[in-house]
């Protein structure tokens, strides 16, 4: 046996005891006549004892220790005279009587301990080594715990576990795909699945009722924090069921995920929000309820007084930031700089401060009245010590987002945007299409799955463009932690919306006619929803990127650098494929 306790369940009661641990070096220390080891395994780290007194050759054998060694110690728990109370184990340590080296180590390129000196690079290029490290692998285990308790609860409300495969046909109609090529079908392709929608819901047409997978899904679209090309989905879906069978549902799945994982219970119903009011009021489809700072729209105040930028603007819009009136004019620049970089795109940033005794000092003084400013001072419910800042722009969804970056920048600075405070919503009535400049069509919004609202129906053939969806996201402190829609289930619907998209009827029927066949055959009402697991987990967590709670991820630019993925194939496999590579002109 190579133990007989782990290294963190040791505590004073067991003091007397003789056990057997078995670990990684995690730092030794030499003082006189005495070595001082602590030993860690997943479970936590014991501080261990080596004596010259004791056994002078035992201490000598431990001088030699580096860190990562593997070891096995035997020795017996004694009370610790120096205490450490940062650790679960602090009140005791092994008087050692045996050491084993079972296995050597080099230096590590990093330090493995929580606050690492190792760069993002080399950590996710010894990804093995970074998760030996207490804040990645505390992730991994939340992370478990979370895939356990979501079984529990959907298995408690019914649901089947069911797979879905793994190599299904493509779907341009969305991201792009991930293909893979058939050796046995010469020139032909599967494609991983971006998710299991489709085959979810030909289990509802087999009567499956209520399906669950924790599924990898796959997407082959340019990454940011909370993107990598495969993520993991809580995929979900239920038959004879309307909109809000859904949603309470999956909010009851989400309180008692914040109740069991984070000691958090939300008893109130999450607030619901039409996309349509999210745009308007914070110009983001996940808006960061945290906080306040609601867009005000104030083209009737600013308009035609001679300040020229304003009075050509599709839209200005301002935010209230209470209490920022002590920004100083370099913090402003900081602020106008901010706006108008390039992935933001404003031209620039206009203030407003409240002075104590009630006037207002702007930016753009010199163009509009005290009477007017204290109109504009009305119009945004501002008291003296707050701060007016405001955008204006030829195009008010693009002028809306660049006040969504502002005022979620603010949030920052502010201290608004807690991660121990929980803000939840639902965002619902999504319009059904968008419009897409590079195909110069409409495109479904989720996809050409959705069942249109009832009432908007009759506007598909007239103004497609202001049809709403059956469809809702979850919103959790301005992250989009899962999302979902009520499915079409008539073949004569779902002809319609793939007319809408520009499909032919041929075109409709290769890439779609499996689907559409099956509704023939008495297709249930069924909807779904699809949540997130590494979303959950990283805002569980408290991360900012959903890399720590993966244990191996992609880099920034889609590589595994540990594996040295992707990678170029052998001549005989691109032969035996029928593949040959064409490389681009430079």
């Amino acid at each position: 046996m190579y133990r007989s306790n782990t290294c963190g369940e040791l505590r004073l009661a067991d003091a007397g005891k003789e056990v057997t641990l078995a670990g990684w070096v995690q730092r030794v220390r030499k003082m006189g006549g005495m070595t001082f080891a602590d030993i860690r395994d997943r479970y936590g780290i014991t501080q261990v004892v080596f004596n010259d007194d004791l056994d002078a050759e035992l201490n000598e054998q431990a001088n030699h220790l580096g860190r990562e060694y593997v070891v096995q110690v035997t020795g017996k728990v004694a009370e610790r005279s120096s205490k450490n109370p940062n650790l679960p184990t602090g009140d005791i340590e092994l008087i050692a009587s045996k050491l084993r080296v079972l296995n050597p180590s080099e230096v590590p390129p990093f330090t493995i301990e929580d606050d690492t000196d190792g760069g993002d690079d080399i950590r996710m290029k010894y990804r093995y080594l970074d998760l030996r490290r207490g804040a990645v692998r505390r992730n991994i285990e939340l992370r478990h715990r979370m895939t356990m308790e979501v079984r529990r609860y959907l298995d408690s409300k019914g649901f089947l576990e069911i797979e879905t495969p793994m190599l299904v046909g493509s779907t341009p109609e969305g991201a792009r795909d991930f293909v893979v090529p058939s050796r046995m079908n010469q020139g032909q392709f599967y494609a991983l699945p971006q998710s299991p929608q489709t085959l979810k819901q030909l289990l509802m047409v087999s009567g499956m009722d209520r399906y669950f997978q924790i599924v990898k899904c796959f997407r082959d679209e340019d990454l940011r924090a909370d993107r990598q090309p495969e993520f993991t989905q809580i995929d979900c879906e239920m038959s004879f069921v309307e909109q809000d069978d859904i949603i309470n549902l999956f909010e009851g799945m989400a309180k008692h995920l914040f109740k069991e994982l984070r000691g958090v219970e939300l008893t109130e119903p999450f607030q619901r929000m039409p996309w349509a009011d999210a745009m308007r009021l914070y110009g983001s489809d996940k808006p960061d309820l945290r906080f306040g700072m609601e867009f005000v729209e104030l083209m009737d105040v600013l308009k035609g007084s001679g300040f020229s930028v304003f009075d050509n603007a599709a839209y200005i819009g301002g935010i209230n930031a209470k209490g920022a009136a002590s920004y100083t004019r370099k913090q402003l620049d900081q602020l106008t700089e901010f706006v108008k970089r390039p992935q933001i795109g404003a031209k620039g940033m206009v203030y407003a401060r409240v002075e104590p005794d009630g006037t207002v000092k702007s930016s753009v003084d010199k163009f509009y009245s005290q009477e007017k400013l204290q109109e504009l001072k009305k119009a945004m419910n501002a008291e003296p010590g707050d701060l007016i800042l405001i955008l204006s722009g030829d195009d008010a969804m693009r002028t809306r987002k660049q006040l969504c970056e502002l005022r979620l920048e603010m949030g920052n600075q502010l201290g608004l945007r807690d991660k121990n405070k929980f803000a939840c919503l639902w965002v619902v009535d999504f319009p059904m299409f968008e419009w897409s400049e590079e195909e110069q069509r409409l495109m479904a919004m989720h996809h050409p799955f959705t069942h249109p609202k009832d009432e908007d129906i009759p506007l598909l053939d007239t103004k497609p463009e202001e049809v709403r969806a059956d469809a809702y996201d979850m919103v959790v402190n301005g992250v989009e932690v899962g999302g979902g829609s009520i499915r079409i289930h008539d073949s004569e619907l779902q002809a319609k919306m793939f007319e809408i998209l520009g499909f032919t009827p041929e075109k409709a029927q290769e890439q779609f006619g499996f689907l559409m066949n099956a509704f023939k055959y008495g297709a249930p009402p069924h909807g779904g929803l699809a949540y997130g697991l590494d979303r959950w987990v990283s805002l569980f967590a408290g991360l900012d990127s959903i890399r720590d709670c993966i244990a191996f991820p992609k880099n920034n630019s889609g590589r595994d650098v540990m594996l040295d993925a992707p990678a170029p194939l052998d001549q005989k496999q691109l032969d035996e494929l029928s593949i040959a590579i064409v490389q681009p002109e430079k």
